[in-house]
């Protein structure tokens, strides 16, 4: 008998391997993520990235690569390797976070980077994102370096629900920089609210909120 807890933990830690390790060797092509799929045939494996191309290779050597890699190194049986593009890439943590890092390793400012990764996340509907740079940016002493925009949920569980989270690292003369991007997407929040207009509430909403006549009220009273 299987043990289903077992099950889904071993396909967890599998999941975040290949995870770190598509990290690792595609962050300059944007890579946002994998999700790993059981089907009869074998287990399907998406990774989204911003240019997939990168990822896919010239005349798909690189996907012919990572199947034996998955195959052999991580035990997944006929992996079947599908390469997404990202719908949004200014609103994904970890995409956002690489092009930092991508931009710093080619000599852009830090603060510059910084800045226009935040301009092209509340462009494209961020709701507030906040960017950390920290390592040796101008001095021989490491320091870190914090911009943000907008709203930020910290804690509670609208800062698990809405806010996408990441860290990149790239190594430059000075030494090892590491970038952390909070990004908040638009959802319903605690602090959230709506004002609708009366003609487009319900009927019987409009009929409780309407305040009724004395006599009519009193006729009510004595019913009950």
């Amino acid at each position: 008998m299987v043990n289903i807890k077992r099950y889904f933990i071993q396909l967890g830690l599998k999941r975040t391997m290949v995870d770190e390790y598509l990290a690792t060797r595609f962050w300059r092509a944007g890579y946002a993520g994998v999700d790993l799929i059981r089907t009869p045939l074998g287990t399907r494996i998406i990774i989204y990235a911003a240019r997939p191309g990168i990822v896919i290779g010239r005349r798909g050597q690189n996907l012919r690569n990572l199947q034996a890699l998955f195959e052999k190194h991580f035990g997944i049986e006929n992996p079947q390797i599908t390469v997404v593009e990202v719908d949004n890439p200014d609103m994904n943590a970890r995409v956002v976070a690489f092009n930092i890092a991508l931009a710093l390793e080619r000599g852009v400012h830090f603060r510059r980077a910084g800045f226009i990764a935040i301009r092209r996340a509340m462009a494209a509907g961020a709701v507030g994102i906040e960017v950390v740079i920290s390592g040796k940016l101008r001095t021989e002493r490491a320091r870190y370096e914090k911009l943000v925009a907008g709203k930020i949920y910290k804690a509670g569980e609208q800062s698990l629900r809405l806010v996408d989270r990441a860290v990149a690292h790239v190594l430059l003369k000075p030494g090892i920089i590491g970038v952390r991007v909070l990004i908040t997407k638009p959802g319903v929040t605690a602090d959230y609210v709506e004002i609708v207009p009366p003609e487009k509430l319900p009927e019987e909403v409009r009929r409780e909120l309407t305040p009724q006549p004395r006599a009519e009220q009193e006729r009510g009273e004595a019913a009950a």
